[in-house]
């Protein structure tokens, strides 16, 4: 079988899979703190027809030959820069400013996650939790925001009229009667190789030591972590341009293999033709 096919044959493969990232970064576009990913291509085992040996005093050396056998897909990364940040001045929506993550649990399983899509509400119990319901965490656990723990010196039929957020993660609830507390906290985690993170859809990730987590999540603000903007999302940070630009080139490469599997069958085909 002639080695021009199974090159090309990887090329087809590996542009397929260039496409499929470019074509989800481009799905994702308006997905609130989507982070592009490149795929990173090398190239396969090559075959050695001649290996390299030294000259001598009375031999020439010679070089080595060799053969390659196509291309593969080494990695796929993600570019973890920030977005742009859009003011939507609902309070419960937050951006990050910077380094880190929010960290959301699962209140039915258990199961932590990060996320940068700062896209979040109060549900029914005063519990600020994400779209799909998981709770954001601060330095207490669960964030509530409700007039639990407001001070002697409000009025006890005091109700909650609103609530800020600040640049720290600190929450404070105004009460009807003019007075004011602080509610709680939110905290913010961090990764030494947020390329280990794992996406299981949702805009949340998965993590485990491979990644390199801090040993707790910090207040932000502190640590090298960036700080709250509330009333404000992050953006996706695909550049719509750069991915159509690299969609043309995977686009061009994918028809040049497929043009090397055809002459190749050809070639192939003239062989048989040889035995008539």
């Amino acid at each position: 079988m002639l080695t021009s096919l199974s090159s090309a044959v990887s090329g087809l493969d590996a542009y397929q899979e260039q496409m499929d990232i470019i074509g989800n970064n481009i799905a994702n576009l308006n997905t609130t703190g989507f982070k592009s990913a490149t795929g990173n291509l090398v190239d396969a085992f090559s075959n050695t027809l001649q290996a390299a040996t030294a000259a001598t005093s009375s031999v020439n050396g010679t070089d080595a030959m060799q053969v390659g056998t196509g291309v593969t897909t080494a990695s796929i990364t993600n570019n973890w820069t920030q977005g742009a940040i859009n003011s939507t001045g609902v309070a419960s929506d937050l951006a990050i400013n910077g380094n880190g993550f929010f960290l959301v649990k699962d209140n039915v399983t258990g199961a932590s996650y990060v996320t940068q899509d700062g896209t979040f509400s109060l549900d029914g119990s005063g519990h600020l939790v994400t779209a799909t319901g998981m709770r954001v965490q601060g330095a207490s656990g669960d964030i509530v925001i409700d007039t639990t723990g407001m001070p002697p010196t409000s009025s006890p039929t005091a109700t909650m009229v609103s609530y800020s957020i600040n640049s720290q993660g600190v929450i404070t609830v105004n009460l009807s009667d003019g007075t004011a507390f602080t509610r709680g906290q939110l905290v913010l985690q961090s990764f030494t190789d947020p390329q280990a993170l794992s996406s299981v859809g949702s805009n949340l990730y998965t993590y485990s030591a491979a990644a390199g987590p801090l040993s707790a999540a910090a207040n932000p603000g502190s640590g090298g972590l960036g700080t709250i903007q509330a009333g404000a999302l992050e953006l996706s940070n695909v550049d719509l341009s750069s991915q159509m630009a690299a969609l043309i080139v995977a686009q061009r490469a994918f028809e040049a293999n497929s043009k090397i599997v055809t002459s190749s069958d050809e070639l192939l085909q003239d062989l048989v033709n040889m035995k008539r």
